[in-house]
């Protein structure tokens, strides 16, 4: 397991390749990234594989929303996971919750089985869990490989407090890595404020459709974003975020 880890959130084969350009060290791999993520298909896991010569989690998340799952929504959970490990993920991105608001134990030990020698992390479902401190003692259990988590805040620069907490509980038993609005500058705060070493990004920005004839007054997704809005990984802020980690890194090692 790397010191530093910079993972990016990618939803196209586009934003995987510029991800890597700019020195991503493993890829978080969904769809719909727009609405938090959903699971990817199989063409684009494939594509994607070729392409991008860096480890790639996939995300098993069948819709947006809450994650007290039905027993449906679990099975085709389950599905995917196998799926995705026969077809070469390097790992898996998962979260359940019961109705009060812990973790769901035995559904999440059941994909830490599915998983394999895979890697496994708990996402932000923790991030809306009742107890934190009680959801990273089960994890670590488990046998979670890595929480991804703001510190139970919008963005991970407001939860540093409870991130630094988790990471010196943690003992470097589980990875606890930052996410929610994470760029070089955020990195540069964590990394000496709270001692994160891991962060997730998507570092996207909007790309301008190529579409010439355009009905402006047709929505067809989500209100306030427009359906020529193309959201894409912008290589310079992953290689910005890269470069200030690797600066501290650097800087923590020698001191």
């Amino acid at each position: 397991m790397k010191d530093y880890i910079l993972e990016v959130c990618v939803d196209s084969v586009e934003s995987a390749k510029a991800a890597v350009r700019g020195g991503a060290d493993r890829l978080e791999l969904c769809a719909n990234l727009v609405i938090g993520g959903t699971t990817p298909g199989v063409s684009q896991f494939k594509q994607i594989r070729k392409a991008c010569n860096v480890p790639i989690n996939v995300l098993i998340r069948p819709r947006y929303g809450d994650f007290l799952y039905t027993d449906h929504e679990f099975q085709m959970i389950l599905e995917d996971t196998r799926m995705f490990h026969k077809l070469g993920a390097d790992g898996f991105v998962v979260g359940f919750l019961d109705p009060d608001g812990n973790l769901d134990k035995e559904r999440l030990h059941k994909l830490r089985i599915e998983a394999g020698k895979g890697s496994m992390t708990l996402h932000r479902a923790f991030d809306v869990c009742r107890d934190p401190f009680k959801s990273l003692k089960e994890a670590m259990e488990i046998g979670v490989d890595t929480i991804l988590t703001s510190g139970q805040q919008d963005t991970c620069l407001k939860g540093k407090k409870l991130l630094g907490e988790l990471v010196r509980l943690a003992e470097d038993k589980i990875d606890i890595m930052a996410g929610s609005g994470v760029d070089a500058h955020v990195i540069s705060s964590l990394m000496e404020e709270s001692n994160v070493r891991c962060f997730h990004m998507s570092g996207k920005v909007i790309v301008d459709s190529g579409m010439r004839y355009r009905k402006d007054d047709v929505n067809m997704g989500i209100p306030g974003i427009g359906e020529y809005d193309i959201f894409r990984t912008d290589e310079d802020k992953i290689s910005q975020a890269k470069r200030c980690m690797e600066e501290k890194a650097c800087l923590q090692k020698n001191v």
